[in-house]
């Protein structure tokens, strides 16, 4: 009975080094929407973090514009973290649910 701790043990500790992977290959992984038929361009890494953010400058004087189109890159960008992140907990689990 007690020998199943042992097999357990390291089921845990792989599960968490490939969690550890899973957390360094997100944060490799950049993603880019424009809005505006470019106006805005947004670019996340994998773990949602904005790392790159260009706005043309003609919408500096349309504060209304860009807010919309700000908020449209943001959901954009983040709904795309969001899957990619999904699909690769989902890789890495090997499809169970």
């Amino acid at each position: 009975m007690f020998s199943n701790l042992g097999d357990m043990g390291k089921m845990l500790e792989g599960m968490q080094e490939n969690a550890a992977k899973l957390q360094e290959e997100l944060a490799s992984k950049t993603f880019s929407v424009k809005s505006g038929g470019g106006l805005i361009e947004l670019t996340l890494n994998g773990n949602g973090e904005v790392i790159d953010l260009s706005i043309d400058d003609e919408l500096l004087e349309d504060k209304e514009a860009l807010q919309i189109l700000l908020i449209g890159a943001i959901n954009d960008a983040n709904k795309m973290v969001q899957q990619n992140q999904q699909s690769s907990a989902m890789s890495m689990l090997g499809g169970l649910k």
